[in-house]
């Protein structure tokens, strides 16, 4: 079985947590760290709230389930969702939007070899 992590993403009072393959974890928080110092410059009205990544764990115990862990892939979809549904003309969008789908697509990728069992 492949080696995983957990990313704790925090919005005011409310946490959520993403598994992702160990590989990737460090381009999800990139990715993050990317959208919060672009996110300012947009000028559209419907940008969505972006939690921050507060913490990164190899284990993770929860033991309430308030806190649901998103698949790694199903974070990255629903991100990508968001991004795309913004109505931003002044910003170039779309180099966030690819960077969202390069992720989307390498994890699609890699949850297809671990199907095969080639991970």
């Amino acid at each position: 079985m492949a080696k995983m992590r957990y990313g704790m993403l925090q919005l005011g009072d409310v946490l959520e947590f993403v598994e992702m393959p160990a590989t990737h974890m460090y381009q999800l928080t990139a990715l993050n760290r990317r959208l919060h110092k672009e996110i300012a410059k947009f000028t559209a009205g419907n940008i969505p709230k972006l939690p921050v990544m507060t913490i990164e764990c190899d284990n993770l115990d929860i033991m309430d389930d308030r806190f649901p862990i998103w698949n790694g892939l199903d974070y990255i979809n629903h991100l990508e969702q968001k991004f795309a549904s913004i109505t931003e003309t002044e910003y170039p969008l779309i180099s966030l939007l690819t960077e969202i789908r390069a992720l989307q697509a390498q994890l699609e990728q890699w949850y297809e070899e671990e199907a095969e069992g080639l991970v």
